[in-house]
């Protein structure tokens, strides 16, 4: 992770803030909670006492203290996510950001998904984040034009009993192992393993399963907002068009997506959702990366694999 000064940290914060109280807002227990825990996670700010001491930074301020673009990229998503922190994508919020974005020179495809969805034009945004999402499970832009039909691929004569038998197998591992805490993690919610005609394409389902697993999140709402935080983080591909978005989307603003995906509200955490992302960037394997094979660490002891790969456990919840 690149050094961050406690004058770049306290311009993003500040800045933060400022979004937080965009429209006249007042500073909601989301926004404070979101704050506090950027500082600590991300920012390497324990010391973050009463955000009501964070300096007022405008644009120009936040430009002038965040020389490297690369940071100025990763500042824009902390103040994006805070549009969205209340369970509504707030407009005034959002134009707060986008002046942000404007003075520190950042254009990305996530402002673009917030702007459509905050115009109306919400059926645009929702396929945008979808093919985000595929294109970032598959690690690459597709010429699939059906992802909807990629993501089950063994229906009809297409089932593959084999491969489930391999899944099952898994079951006869030890207790401790990372192949076993697979199978129970499927076992328990339910899931079908690839190869049965209900299940999920291997390449999206395993990936995952796995990293329910290694993160200690569940199926919750909060659990699948923490694990796709968790993703983004630790896979680089349209971290957030292809991953916070709809999950944030689906699952805190009650956006329906499709007939599976049942939307909720009120999913995010706040201070977890924070301590996901710092856990996920600081993790040092990629579950979706390609070439990527559960099949390689299945006897491996989950606790030591955690330890080797640098898995912090999550927090207690809310």
């Amino acid at each position: 992770m690149r050094v961050i000064s406690h004058r770049q940290s306290d311009a993003i914060l500040g800045a933060m803030r400022q979004v937080a109280l965009a429209g006249g807002h007042a500073i909601s227990h989301a926004d404070g909670a979101s704050i506090a825990a950027a500082g600590r996670y991300l920012l390497r700010r324990p010391d973050l006492g009463d955000i009501g001491l964070l300096p007022a930074v405008e644009p120009p301020d936040l430009f002038a203290a965040l020389k490297d673009h690369d940071l100025a990229e990763e500042a824009i998503k902390y103040l994006a996510i805070m549009v969205m922190v209340d369970g509504v994508l707030d407009p005034d919020k959002l134009t707060r950001v986008l002046a942000y974005a404007r003075a520190l020179d950042v254009e990305a495809d996530y402002l673009t998904q917030m702007v459509e969805a905050a115009s109306g034009h919400m059926a645009w945004a929702i396929a945008d984040m979808t093919r985000k999402n595929f294109d970032s499970v598959i690690s690459g832009p597709s010429d699939i034009h059906y992802p909807a039909v990629w993501i089950m691929p063994y229906t009809g004569d297409k089932a593959d009993p084999a491969l489930v038998a391999r899944y099952e197998a898994l079951a006869k591992l030890p207790d401790n192992s990372f192949g076993k805490a697979v199978w129970d993690f499927n076992k328990k919610n339910g899931y079908k393993f690839p190869g049965d005609p209900g299940a999920l394409n291997a390449a999206f389902a395993t990936p995952h399963d796995s990293t329910h697993v290694i993160s200690g999140y569940d199926t919750s709402y909060r659990g699948e907002i923490l694990v796709s935080t968790f993703t983004a983080a630790m896979h680089p591909y349209n971290p957030m068009a292809g991953h916070i978005m709809p999950v944030l989307f689906n699952g805190h603003l009650g956006v329906r997506f499709n007939a599976v995906a049942t939307p909720a509200h009120d999913g995010l955490d706040p201070d977890e959702f924070w301590h996901a992302w710092a856990r996920g960037r600081d993790m040092t394997t990629d579950i979706f990366a390609p070439g990527w094979q559960v099949w390689d660490w299945i006897e491996r002891d989950l606790e030591e694999l955690r330890r080797d790969w640098n898995v912090t456990p999550p927090g207690g919840g809310r």
